[in-house]
């Protein structure tokens, strides 16, 4: 499905700026806070770990998946196959699953929803703002595809795709620093685990 002309992509500055002030902003409430779930039996502790380990590779596989998809073609035409024919922003769906697996394997159901919450709605805030370019860009074409298809939100067993998919590999080899910084929260949350429980530092008890 292609659109009438091509357009630069768009300014994500702001977005990326947000989220970086965000990650700002709970730093010290993850390093200061203990889960009251982290004094649960063992067992518990290693099944929330271990899935939420599991959440952020599909955050990261599912970026791959998505960029493999919209690479070099963003803007230039509408993509509605793949993972984009379960949602219209899959990048940020699969970003939003890696961010929850990283509040899942902190522990906390406070920090986790706030967390999620937070990046959700900045997503989601972007999103918009892109489509109202986007319905510009490629007019009715494009309404029809924000009809049937949903935002963020998957319909996950809508998914749909062509037997041969070409990428952009310079887009996936950008889209491949993403991945590492998602890929290091999994360390991260094991080593503020570690240090919670070797180091004596002030901690406030949340659930």
């Amino acid at each position: 499905m292609s659109g009438s002309q091509t357009n630069k992509p768009f300014n994500q500055k702001l977005r990326i700026w947000t989220l970086r002030a965000l990650a700002l902003v709970f730093l010290p409430v993850i390093i200061f806070t203990e889960p009251t779930l982290a004094r649960a039996p063992s067992f518990y502790h290693e099944i929330t770990e271990t899935l939420g380990e599991l959440l952020v590779i599909v955050g990261v596989l599912g970026r791959f998946w998505s960029i493999l998809y919209i690479g070099g073609k963003k803007n230039v035409c509408i993509i509605d196959s793949g993972p984009y024919s379960i949602c219209r922003h899959p990048l940020y769906l699969f970003s939003t699953i890696g961010v929850l697996g990283f509040g899942v394997m902190n522990g906390s159901v406070i920090v986790m929803s706030a967390l999620v919450g937070s990046v959700l709605l900045v997503l989601s805030l972007t999103a918009k703002r892109e489509e109202r370019d986007l319905i510009k860009l490629f007019g009715g074409e494009y309404a029809k595809y924000a009809e049937r298809v949903p935002m963020i939100i998957p319909r996950w067993f809508f998914v749909r795709t062509e037997l041969e998919v070409t990428f952009n590999s310079s887009t996936l080899r950008t889209n491949l620093f993403d991945c590492f910084v998602f890929l290091l929260l999994i360390p991260i949350a094991q080593y503020l685990d570690w240090a919670r429980s070797s180091y004596d530092w002030p901690v406030l008890s949340l659930l």
